[in-house]
């Protein structure tokens, strides 16, 4: 976004926010510079020899063999998971508070990972130096190269203990992240002609066009993508958010806040008072599901209970950071897709 490195929002209303900015400062590039489309240089099988992966900052990474211990954020481990890539330590939601998996964890076991910080700003460089790290592997939520959840204050440090990969998820649709992430965990030796994977790949396109002939059957259902916290409402926009772009690619049509309602969302989102969260009809609203956002069960606003969509039932989740890997990805467009086939009119 054209304000990225200039917006600053709360700690809350950055990550409650249907899409998400990365905050901290940009983190050193390690490895040379190269072109700006990124791309890899490996193939599965490469852990015997020279290691090299291009990211989306342009900035290629080589080592004198595939990394063994490898560092991400949890959504990014989660993916990689899925493609039979196991990495010794994470960062980023991983636990909730009763000790169970965070929904950005996937199907990982989080017990055997190192988690070095579970919330925003929380990283322990200390644990992150003993694991000896050989990459460090995150997601970015603008164009700047900002690491997402690599805190301002210590990403100096973190910096000089291993190089890092940068997958964008900024401002394109969700198809071109999750074709990076399979070159990476394919460079990292993932088995990615197994039945898994390519059977995900597959449901994938077909949900994929399950949701365009929805849409297309259907196209007077409004779909709002909504966020709750405590004292506001979110309403994102489908610019810059990969499943919304992907969405309305395929023809779901989505409330869209004007731009300059935006503007205190950095691009995102428009914020409203739970007074106000009946600004926008909809027939279904799709609630981001992070940990660090109030689910709709737990929404006790009459304001909130008397819209048509509630009343209906018609609410569904949306995962605002998707797990990149085709076989997660696949509920998140069939829901969307059956909640329009079976939706009735209400707005």
């Amino acid at each position: 976004m054209s304000n990225a490195r200039t917006a600053r929002f709360s700690r809350r209303g950055l990550l409650a926010a249907g899409g998400a900015l990365g905050l901290g400062a940009l983190v050193t590039a390690c490895g040379s510079e190269d072109s700006k489309d990124g791309g890899s240089e490996s193939t599965a099988g490469a852990q015997s020899g020279p290691w090299s992966f291009k990211d989306d900052r342009g900035k290629t990474v080589k080592l004198d063999k595939a990394p063994a211990n490898i560092v991400a954020f949890t959504g990014v481990a989660a993916a990689l998971y899925d493609y039979g890539v196991s990495v010794k330590g994470v960062f980023g939601p991983t636990k909730t508070q009763d000790g169970k998996a965070d929904v950005q964890a996937g199907d990982m076991d989080i017990s055997k990972v190192t988690i070095l910080g579970n919330t925003w700003d929380q990283f322990n460089v200390e644990k992150y130096a003993a694991l000896a790290p050989d990459v460090l592997i995150s997601t970015m939520f603008d164009d700047a190269g900002t690491l997402w959840y690599v805190p301002e204050a210590s990403k100096d440090k973190i910096a000089k203990l291993a190089p890092s990969v940068g997958i964008s998820v900024y401002d394109r649709q969700i198809t071109a992240p999750l074709q990076r992430m399979w070159e990476l965990a394919e460079s990292l030796g993932g088995d990615m002609k197994s039945a898994k994977a390519t059977d995900a790949k597959k449901r994938f396109e077909e949900a994929s066009e399950r949701l365009r002939k929805a849409a297309k059957a259907h196209p007077d259902i409004k779909v709002m993508a909504g966020s709750a916290s405590q004292e506001l409402f979110y309403v994102s926009g489908t610019n810059l958010s990969i499943d919304l772009e992907y969405f309305k690619a395929l023809g779901v049509n989505f409330v869209e806040p004007p731009e300059k309602a935006k503007a205190q969302g950095g691009g995102w989102f428009e914020s409203l008072s739970w007074e106000n969260v009946d600004k926008y009809q909809a027939d279904i609203i799709m609630m981001d599901d992070r940990s660090s956002a109030i689910q709709p069960a737990d929404i006790t606003e009459a304001t909130w209970k008397k819209l048509p969509a509630v009343k209906a039932g018609q609410v569904i989740a949306r995962s605002a950071e998707p797990i990149l890997s085709y076989d997660k990805c696949v509920p998140l467009v069939e829901n969307l897709a059956k909640a329009i086939e079976t939706a009735k009119k209400v707005s």
